[in-house]
């Protein structure tokens, strides 16, 4: 029994109550979902959080070893790295970091979506790459977060 109560207070606590960032300008995120090219010889990445899941969480983002933000609900992070290499783009989980390595062309955007997944003690992120047209959808409902520190840095 007292499982089953740990459990649905858990369950509660994850997908109830809202985490918020600091917001980019309605301008910065207007000129982000514009999808333009990267600037030369770089890509871009579109990192973003629409899950349902996981609301009251906010969770690190890392790309290459250096701390993009903290991600909420419904936000994208923009943020250009050089083409023609592989990249790790790393998320908080509950036990470990999970990662992602995306090998990138430049002048191309690439579209990563995070999702807080059920742990348990706490709840946990992933990470998925996306198609660009899935991506550039997702990502035009959601508003972009200013680059930050993260919690664990």
């Amino acid at each position: 029994m007292l499982r089953k109560l740990a459990l649905v207070s858990a369950l509660a606590v994850l997908m109830t109550g809202c985490a918020s960032v600091n917001m980019a300008s309605k301008e910065e995120s207007t000129k982000a979902k514009a999808f333009n090219a990267p600037s030369q010889g770089n890509a871009g990445l579109y990192i973003y959080r629409n899950s349902f899941v996981g609301k009251a969480l906010k969770k690190d983002i890392w790309v290459d070893g250096n701390c993009v933000g903290e991600s909420a609900p419904n936000v994208f992070f923009y943020k250009e790295v050089t083409g023609g290499q592989s990249h790790k783009i790393t998320t908080e989980s509950e036990f470990s970091p999970n990662a992602l390595e995306v090998a990138v062309e430049a002048g191309k955007n690439y579209f990563i979506r995070q999702f807080v997944k059920i742990g348990v003690f706490v709840g946990g992120a992933g990470l998925e790459l996306i198609p660009e047209a899935q991506g550039k959808a997702d990502v035009s409902k959601l508003e972009m977060a200013k680059p930050g520190t993260c919690s664990a840095s």
